[in-house]
């Protein structure tokens, strides 16, 4: 069970976007994001967290076009469909040494359910 220093809720979520701080990681398949997804952010599928997000600041720019989080950004966080992997992805994150890493365990159903705004 996800611990809740893990986790970040739909209206904390927004809030975070809202400010237009922090990095939003979708790690969905290219397919699902496709059909949709939550604006501003950066699409990194689950099998590639680790490659990815141990690219240096300049690589990491260079690809996704937004600046790497720092490893003790409070604002960096992931999310999935559901859940199951934008937990994953946290959890791989913070073994990479994103200690403050979130999962955005609603995932794109319950943006999309509410509506995102």
């Amino acid at each position: 069970m996800a611990s809740l220093d893990k986790e970040i809720s739909y209206s904390n979520l927004k809030d975070l976007l809202a400010k237009g701080s922090g990095l939003l990681v979708d790690v969905r398949t290219k397919d699902e994001v496709d059909r949709g997804h939550i604006p501003g952010s950066i699409h990194i599928p689950v099998e590639n967290i680790e490659s990815d997000m141990s690219l240096d600041a300049a690589e990491f720019q260079s690809k996704f076009g937004v600046v790497k989080p720092s490893l003790d950004s409070s604002e960096l966080v992931f999310h999935c469909q559901m859940g199951k992997r934008g937990a994953l992805a946290t959890e791989k994150a913070r073994n990479l040494g994103f200690k403050n890493a979130r999962n955005y365990a609603g995932g794109y159903k319950e943006w999309s359910e509410k509506g995102g705004k």
